[in-house]
């Protein structure tokens, strides 16, 4: 290169530093777009955290296909974390540790009422700072219904004849505009209903849907044939005030009998929006399949496919 070129070439370098110092003033920057909105106002169940569900199920009970809890525990832990969710369950009531970061607890156990002065407290301790309920048929079960009316809405006493059998529930929805229940019209599945219930008075549930009891052996010997009674509903509560304390939600669903129905498109839909409702959600959350993440084993399990205490189905 002549001196001449060398000359002209460092001209150039020093006119370039110029204009990039001058940047700004030089070409405006191209506007760039808003940082993208979060929570719940933002519109979608993407920018929150994964909903947590911990499902407390029972050892397995009754005839083939019918009350089979440990199923229940495998196949929802599965169909919730495909939905984005962190799932965590067990066949014992979970411990205060195990209930520490749950948003809602699923309880499918037989009998659920039975829960010793522990159990009680951590109950208690879970719902008091705004943890959400969602109970399974005869979850409601217990010995003292008056107590477990007060958690979720409604309960009946085990041992008495409050039962329909096997039969037809044909559901009336009563509450269409009802996240939970969006979507869906009457219908009818084969299963088992519940009537002489204890209900909360303060404050009362929230009829979702209700059935005509079935003329069976077991409703007529207690005149309960052609009764009208909630069988889905939902219950908010608040045990402490604020800020210590939050109120809570619970969602009934009092079939379950025959475990086939938790494959029926509209139950399967609707206790998806109801586990998402207790959780203090969009109905939606749960609905939306998600591509599968990282290898081997899902979220929010152990390798047993269960979290918490118990033993995994």
């Amino acid at each position: 290169m002549t001196i001449r070129g060398f000359v002209l070439t460092l001209a150039a370098a020093a006119l370039s530093t110029s204009v990039i110092a001058q940047g700004p003033a030089a070409q405006p920057p191209a506007a760039q777009p808003p940082p993208p909105a979060q929570g719940p106002a933002a519109g979608g169940p993407e920018t929150l955290p994964p909903l947590r569900v911990h499902i407390y199920a029972g050892l397995k009970t009754h005839a083939e296909g019918q009350h089979d809890y440990p199923q229940f525990l495998a196949d929802w832990s599965k169909i919730l974390t495909s939905r984005g969710a962190y799932v965590t369950g067990g066949l014992q009531f979970p411990s205060a540790k195990d209930l520490a970061s749950v948003d809602v607890m699923v309880i499918y156990k037989g009998d659920a009422g039975y829960m010793s002065m522990e159990d009680r407290a951590n109950l208690d301790s879970y719902i008091r700072r705004g943890g959400g309920l969602v109970s399974l048929h005869d979850a409601l079960c217990g010995p003292e219904p008056e107590y477990f009316s007060s958690v979720v809405g409604g309960a009946k006493k085990h041992g008495e004849v409050n039962y329909t059998l096997e039969a037809e529930v044909p559901y009336t929805i009563v509450a269409t505009s009802h996240p939970i229940m969006q979507g869906m019209s009457n219908f009818t599945i084969k299963d088992e209903a519940f009537f002489k219930m204890t209900w909360s008075s303060a404050p009362e549930i929230t009829v979702l849907a209700t059935a005509t009891m079935a003329d069976t052996p077991s409703a007529q010997g207690q005149k309960a044939v052609g009764e009208v009674v909630p069988q889905i509903w939902t219950f908010e509560r608040s045990l402490a005030p604020a800020p210590t304390g939050q109120p809570y939600r619970a969602f009934v669903w009092m079939q379950g009998h025959n475990y086939s129905n938790f494959a029926d498109p509209q139950i399967q839909g609707m206790l998806l929006r109801g586990i998402s409702w207790a959780g203090k959600r969009p109905a939606d959350a749960l609905s939306t399949v998600r591509p599968a993440r990282g290898g081997g084993r899902g979220r929010g399990t152990n390798p047993q496919g269960t979290g918490g205490r118990g033993t995994g189905a």
